[in-house]
């Protein structure tokens, strides 16, 4: 099922689903704009800034200037763009070099709100490219039990939008749903969701987004990366989800 999921959404978008050029420094200002998906455990701007600063060690840590916009339950079109891309607004005292938006994980799943998703992901990544940042989309993952609108194929529907999203915006797809889905392949009983919920990422489900963020960004494989969260998350499944992040990221980009 997983395996027709990536054919169906990779069919004919090779131009657009590459990684971000190598670059020759580092990517050290980057933008994060969505909602509770990007906040919960600590909040996954955090976990990406600390994998670039180790896998980065010749540039100054403080040099990376990692910051993160959200408000629970917004659409992407909630938030203030243009006031965010401004340097100095929210403590960044020079432009950012990369914007990842996040959609509300309900936009992709009616007409209007999916209308409304793609019309705000071009308009947004103009204003992006037009402040000298790359912009990129952070796919959502779908939800799973005790979730009341849980469906088995809800991935599919999410991962085309924004595949479809990224076609007419221009702009860089982060497949972190589709990570989900391969972990979820793999591990059925490897939860990456809040319990209580169904929606929001656990510890797990944030790391695996980071992963997959950062290979996004970087020209990089996390291969001996030590980060993990501090102890908090177990060497083995830190590396488990290295290993999705990796594979994911180098089917979706061909």
């Amino acid at each position: 099922m997983l395996q027709r999921i990536f054919f169906s959404v990779l069919f004919g978008i090779s131009a657009l689903a590459h990684s971000a050029a190598p670059q020759e420094a580092p990517l050290t200002r980057v933008l994060f704009v969505g909602n509770s998906y990007l906040y919960y455990n600590d909040s996954l701007h955090n976990h990406v800034e600390r994998m670039a600063i180790e896998r980065h060690p010749g540039v100054p840590s403080d040099s990376f200037g990692f910051k993160s916009a959200t408000i629970g339950g917004a659409r992407l079109m909630h938030h203030n763009l243009d006031w965010l891309l401004k340097p100095e607004r929210i403590g960044s005292d020079r432009a950012f070099e990369a914007v990842i938006m996040q959609g509300g994980s309900f936009e992709p799943l009616t007409l209007d709100a999916r209308e409304g998703f793609l019309d705000t992901a071009v308009r947004y990544a103009k204003k992006v490219r037009q402040s000298g940042a790359m912009p990129l989309l952070y796919m959502t993952h779908a939800y799973v039990p005790p979730h009341p609108a849980a469906d088995k194929d809800m991935i599919k529907t999410v991962s085309q939008t924004y595949v479809e999203a990224g076609r007419a915006a221009k702009a860089q797809v982060i497949p972190v749903g589709l990570a989900y889905a391969l972990s979820y392949q793999r591990r059925p009983d490897f939860s990456l969701h809040a319990d209580f919920d169904g929606t929001h990422p656990n510890l797990r489900g944030t790391y695996l987004g980071a992963c997959v963020v950062y290979l996004t960004l970087y020209d990089d494989d996390l291969d001996g990366v030590a980060y993990d969260y501090f102890g908090r998350l177990p060497k083995d499944e830190a590396r488990y989800l290295q290993q999705i992040a990796r594979e994911t990221v180098a089917r979706f980009t061909g």
